[in-house]
């Protein structure tokens, strides 16, 4: 009994010693993430906080929605750090020689890129914005990993690189050659930016072709955002089309799953899809949106853009095997969830009561 006594003992201390090595290890995480006070970004900042990464933001708060509701975000991020493993800086990725800086001083050990001029209809308003902010600002993010040796990137790309490139699921090997507006061409920009570092440089990166997203703190220029508010203020909702068009939506939380799972997981050159991979018919969200409102839609159909496609649909395997992406949030739930913080966050924020 007793050699099986020290036998244990001796296991119990091996396990607290690798345990101690993996925690130091784990503890040694230094993100930049970019966009850092964003929709997505936001949430991401939080996951990694949480855990005990810590976390360089970065964030130039621009005007693309409300600043409220961006200096709101940072204040939920901040009020999530601890032993001060949080620093937020103001600042536009297209200028190298500040992010130089922040580089040299913060050692990060790992990159979350996030940050983009985001939106496909409003590209065709301003397209040298996205042009500089998404190209360049990347391109930036890249030229500053390789000089100071950081090995990954994982870096947000979109569904919009797929075009109207016909039945789904979309996999990842589909030809991408074909965007169908300026946003779009700058997403498929940055993945054959980042296969270029990768090839010449050794510069791991995962880019996530996000699906269109929704959930608390979303953006106000997206469709979610935009019926939930109008049906909510009994305004007019614009449906581009007949409302015959699919969209695969996916809860927040998922997509941060996926971009932690995509962080802590280099894997040479990838690029994958993170939606739901359950597409589903306009009207039909519009329906789901108007049982959890509590209120009918005045509805008002308009011609379909150019820029939008017909349908989205995540083939979501290849993000699973690389990662265990697995997401969890059905629509409804998703909905109500956003609608809880669009009554008890986002309203008193606008209305001046935060």
């Amino acid at each position: 009994m007793k050699a099986l006594s020290i036998k244990n003992r001796f296991c119990d201390m091996f396990f607290l010693f690798l345990c101690v090595c993996i925690s130091n290890i784990y503890a040694s995480q230094v993100v930049l993430l970019t966009g850092g006070a964003g929709f997505i970004g936001s949430h991401v900042a939080q996951a990694l906080l949480r855990r005990g990464d810590t976390v360089i933001l970065v964030d130039n708060i621009n005007d693309a929605y409300d600043q409220k509701l961006k200096r709101y975000n940072l204040s939920q991020i901040t009020a999530t750090s601890s032993d001060n493993n949080l620093s937020i800086y103001e600042v536009d990725i297209r200028d190298r020689a500040m992010m130089d800086t922040l580089f040299k001083k913060h050692k990060p050990n790992r990159i979350c890129h996030l940050a983009a001029r985001a939106g496909v209809r409003v590209s065709l308003e301003m397209p040298e914005e996205y042009m500089t902010s998404n190209i360049i600002g990347t391109l930036n993010v890249f030229e500053l990993a390789h000089k100071y040796g950081i090995k990954h990137v994982a870096y947000a790309s979109s569904s919009s690189v797929y075009g109207n490139c016909g039945e789904g699921p979309f996999t990842e090997d589909f030809n991408i050659s074909h965007p169908i507006s300026p946003y779009a061409m700058t997403k498929c920009a940055n993945e054959l930016l980042a296969y270029t570092y990768y090839h010449v440089y050794g510069i791991n990166s995962t880019g996530l072709r996000f699906f269109t997203v929704y959930g608390p703190r979303g953006r106000m220029d997206m469709a979610p955002f935009i019926f939930m508010d109008a049906i909510y203020k009994n305004k007019p909702v614009k449906i581009f089309g007949d409302g015959s068009s699919q969209r695969d939506f996916t809860y927040v939380e998922d997509i941060v799953n996926g971009i932690i799972g995509a962080i802590d997981n280099p894997s040479s050159y990838q690029v994958v899809n993170l939606g739901r991979g359950e597409p589903i018919v306009l009207r039909d969200f519009i329906a789901t949106m108007e049982k959890v409102v509590g209120k009918k839609a005045d509805l008002r159909y308009e011609p379909m853009p150019i820029t939008d496609v017909l349908l989205t649909h995540a083939q979501i395997d290849k993000a699973h095997n690389l990662f265990g992406y697995t997401p969890q949030v059905a629509v409804e739930e998703g909905l109500r969830a956003m609608y809880k913080w669009y009554i008890n966050e986002y309203m008193p924020l606008i209305n001046g009561n935060k």
